[in-house]
């Protein structure tokens, strides 16, 4: 008798410890729930400056300017931000971890 596997048919195709690249909310929605022990991100921070900006050291922070840093407001950055983050929630098991980086 084989073993029938639990998940999709489209996560089948993920091995385990896999890193995936691509559009995030895509290839997490590919994923069962609660079938992740760690989410790594390093998201877009919306980061088109106008003027400069600079820390609390006054060190200056380069601005993005590259395409997938790009949003047509602060409400699309919002959106998209939610949408990832509630599919790392969906994906992640109830003992596993999401690390962020930001800036």
């Amino acid at each position: 008798m084989g073993v029938r596997s639990a998940l999709p048919r489209q996560a089948e195709a993920f091995q385990r410890n896999t890193i995936l690249i691509g559009d995030c909310i895509e290839k997490l929605s590919m994923l069962p729930a609660h079938s992740i022990d760690l989410v790594f991100a390093d998201p877009p921070y919306n980061l088109q400056l106008s003027n400069e900006l600079h820390r609390p050291d006054q060190s200056r922070v380069d601005g993005v300017d590259d395409d997938w840093d790009r949003f047509a407001d602060f409400a699309s950055y919002d959106e998209f931000s939610r949408a990832w983050l509630a599919e790392c929630r969906r994906v992640l098991k109830p003992t596993g971890a999401l690390w962020v980086i930001g800036s």
